[in-house]
């Protein structure tokens, strides 16, 4: 049952009175949509967790900072998302630096792979496209879901990773020829098995 805006504004009041129940029920009402958020940061499901439980201790910190004006929901992402690339910054000193810059990527226009990757991964069911991401490195990973998911500009991601925008650009473009390359072997491979 989806809870109307008056009964949301009234968990989110009883969550700061420090009310348990009104906690454990707005934690249970965003529990799968923000799991998918950590999810799409983190390699795997232990981090994503960890990301969770951290992500909410700071929303119930700031429950009362909340001023119903916006998207509770956007607010919350919000939260997760910082919380999921703080934990990033703090498990690598520098985990946004283009890694391997020997390495020699195929620059593919950004319009047309944005257009074409867009369409291929909207096809995709759900848990392939969560494992291509999940293989992603961090930094790759961390903008793409940025630039990608949560759609921040590259100029908005630079400043919130300490990246120059280039450099965000850069890793995008990247991150998306990784992800082709990984679909198409996946995709490869279940087409070997079927016989097609």
């Amino acid at each position: 049952m989806k809870e109307t805006n008056e009964e949301l504004e009234n968990i989110v009041k009883d969550c700061i009175k420090g009310k348990r129940n009104a906690q454990e029920k707005l934690f249970k009402m965003f529990y799968g949509k923000m799991l998918g958020v950590c999810l799409r940061y983190m390699k795997d499901d232990d981090s994503a967790q960890e990301i969770l439980q951290e992500g909410f201790i700071k929303i119930f910190e700031k429950l009362d900072k909340f001023d119903f004006k916006g998207s509770f929901e956007g607010w919350i992402r919000r939260i997760i998302v910082n919380t999921a690339i703080d934990a990033i910054r703090k498990a690598k000193k520098d985990p946004y630096l283009v890694e391997n810059e020997a390495l020699v990527f195929r620059e593919l226009s950004e319009d047309a792979m944005e257009s074409q990757e867009q369409m291929d991964i909207l096809e995709l069911k759900a848990d392939i496209a969560m494992e291509a991401v999940q293989q992603l490195s961090p930094a790759y990973q961390a903008v793409f879901n940025l630039y990608v998911i949560e759609n921040y500009s590259h100029k908005e991601i630079g400043a919130l990773l300490g990246i120059s925008e280039g450099t965000s650009k850069s890793n995008l473009a990247k991150a998306k020829a990784n992800l082709k390359k990984h679909l198409e072997q996946r995709f490869n491979k279940i087409e070997n098995e079927k016989g097609y």
